[in-house]
């Protein structure tokens, strides 16, 4: 179950600034809560959760031509560490 919750690490140049200050950017299952969610990042990578932001990120309309589509939306949750705990996520 812990596995399917978070579906993976949100990579972007805002989530890497935010990651020196102890904040980790994850792309969760859109029915996950707040308790789960830090349920199942102490478990994956045996870290302490202090607090977690959650957002629900709406799908865009997108155009190519004349055919009108849209993008998934999706939820994305911000994990902030307690002092001393970090995760190595970020590609070398």
């Amino acid at each position: 179950m812990n596995n399917s919750l978070i579906k993976q690490a949100w990579i972007t140049e805002k989530a890497g600034d935010l990651s020196g200050l102890g904040k980790y950017v994850f792309v969760v299952d859109k029915k996950a809560n707040k308790p789960e969610v830090k349920k199942a990042i102490e478990s994956i990578y045996k870290v302490k959760v202090s607090d977690i932001n959650i957002v629900n990120v709406k799908g865009k309309t997108k155009r190519l031509g004349r055919s009108v589509g849209k993008t998934s939306a999706y939820k994305k949750a911000i994990v902030t560490l307690k002092e001393g705990y970090k995760i190595d996520i970020m590609p070398a």
